[in-house]
């Protein structure tokens, strides 16, 4: 793909929030690959949908013939960015930001592709961290050969910092100094990889026009930035954030399943703005997509499609598939299979069953009480008895105490269910 059509695929997105001079971005891709880098601070152990986008742009630039770097802040996780913090973060310990900072270093493998492991290798795409060239700065050292380049008229215009400073909360000197660390980020990368554009979301544009300016000051020459914008749903709720909390990337925080769901429940006034920025499906075929979901939204071909593809770019296709066939177990129409019923393992709660001791007169009754889905065996009786009860998908009959035995046949799974949403697994053995 040219500069320029890349470029203006990005824009079609709506990808494309700041960026620095276009056309002189534009000539500057065009003359050879350019090397980037993208950081992310790992102020937890997994990266959140918010990340996607800043990550799926690297994987753009890369896809498209250019150097990608993927930085894991572990010197400026230690300071705190206040970029679009309405308060300062709680500063963690040394040992929860090495966890941290390898928690989110094995998620931002998943989107770039690392061909060697030898960064010394001008052509391959790498995983940094900016501890690297940080941890053994003195203050003194610092002050001199960054802080002398940075004036704080300069800093106190970017909009984050007078943002806080602006707050009731203020700014303490530690995270007005992230700044400074972050275009020094810039200025090493430039150095030791030629690293010449930075990307990320676009309340770090002050952070990365800090950085350009920075190289400009101590070496003449000219850097790039490019930011993204902040996702947001078109209801005005904060995307990738529910009732039951923040969507994460790390499958045993957000189960797969939960994050396939979260997507396929977007509304549909958000759809064609998620298949374009957070999926690497070309926008023609968006299109294609977005006409097939029109003629009949009610069956919601966007959303499906959307989930599946941002679900086996973060957790791969096997994943997609088993979360695709617990909703089938969970929401179908049609008695579930052992497959189906097998994918809603760690989706709905659980209980090991051996087989003989689920074929007395009153088994269903007693697996009702034991799993917690009734209080007590009258309390059992009067749900069955009310049509409450289904056993695979099949409501039971009103006055039906035993398991059917045909759930048994070459069975290892049993789904009961109470009402529309409580939900059990025997697992049998």
């Amino acid at each position: 793909m040219t500069s320029n059509k890349f470029l203006k695929d990005l824009e079609r997105r709506g990808l494309v929030f700041d960026s620095t001079d276009r056309e002189a971005l534009a000539e500057r891709l065009s003359e050879k690959p350019v090397t980037l880098y993208c950081g992310f601070d790992p102020t937890a152990d997994s990266l959140h949908v918010g990340s996607l986008l800043p990550l799926l742009l690297l994987r753009r630039f890369q896809d498209a013939g250019h150097r990608v770097i993927s930085l894991a802040g572990g010197a400026t996780g230690m300071v705190g960015d206040p970029s679009g913090k309405s308060e300062e973060r709680n500063l963690l310990d040394e040992e929860t930001l090495t966890n941290n900072v390898e928690a989110i270093a094995a998620q931002m493998k998943s989107f770039i592709r690392l061909e060697s492991p030898d960064s010394s290798d001008q052509n391959s795409s790498m995983l940094l961290n900016n501890l690297e060239w940080t941890s053994g700065v003195s203050i003194l050292a610092f002050l001199r050969e960054v802080g002398k380049h940075v004036t704080v008229g300069t800093m106190l215009g970017k909009e984050s910092i007078r943002a806080r400073l602006e707050s009731d909360q203020g700014i303490s000197f530690t995270e007005f100094s992230y700044m400074l660390l972050q275009a020094n980020d810039f200025y090493e990368m430039n150095q030791r990889y030629e690293c010449e554009m930075q990307v990320g979301g676009s309340d770090q544009w002050g952070n990365i026009t800090a950085g350009i300016d920075l190289i400009r000051r101590r070496t003449g020459k000219v850097a790039h930035g490019l930011t993204v914008p902040l996702i947001t749903r078109s209801d005005g709720g904060k995307f990738g954030k529910t009732a039951e909390g923040t969507i994460w990337l790390d499958p045993e925080r957000t189960l797969p399943y939960q994050f396939h769901q979260y997507f396929l429940n977007v509304d549909d006034n958000d759809v064609e703005k998620m298949l374009l920025q957070l999926t690497l499906l070309k926008v023609e075929e968006i299109e294609e997509v977005l006409a097939e979901h029109h003629r009949d939204t009610s069956l919601r071909v966007g959303q499906h499609r959307l989930a599946d593809e941002v679900c086996t770019l973060v957790h791969g296709l096997e994943e997609t598939r088993k979360a695709v066939l617990a909703a089938q177990g969970l929401f179908g129409d049609t008695p579930p299979t052992d497959e189906v019923l097998e994918a809603l393992r760690g989706v709905i709660p659980e209980t090991p069953y051996l087989k003989e001791n689920l074929e007395n007169t009153e088994s269903l009754i007693k697996v009702l009480v034991e799993t917690g889905l009734c209080k007590s065996k009258s309390d059992a009786r009067r749900t069955i008895k009310g049509g409450g009860v289904s056993v695979n998908g099949i409501r039971q009959d009103p006055e039906a105490s035993k398991l059917p035995e045909e759930v048994f046949d070459g069975a290892y799974f049993i789904l009961l269910q109470k009402g529309r949403r409580s939900r059990h697994l025997l697992v049998i053995s």
